[in-house]
């Protein structure tokens, strides 16, 4: 996921991220509906991949 992307919130199971997009929170920055919950910082960067306590997400980090 780039900064120039943009994606609506709350509506993918799955997400993979980068280093980039470190530190990770959800929703992140670029989704559409940021406002979806709370922003919660997760730590994808320690473990490689996390679920959103809010929403159920994964996130994967693929580099």
């Amino acid at each position: 996921m780039n900064d120039s992307t943009v994606v609506e919130a709350c509506t993918e199971k799955r997400y993979e991220v980068h280093q980039a997009d470190l530190p990770l929170s959800c929703p992140m920055p670029n989704m559409t509906h940021w406002d979806a919950h709370p922003r919660v910082y997760l730590d994808v960067a320690t473990k490689g991949q996390v679920n959103c306590p809010y929403c159920g997400a994964l996130y994967v980090l693929v580099d």
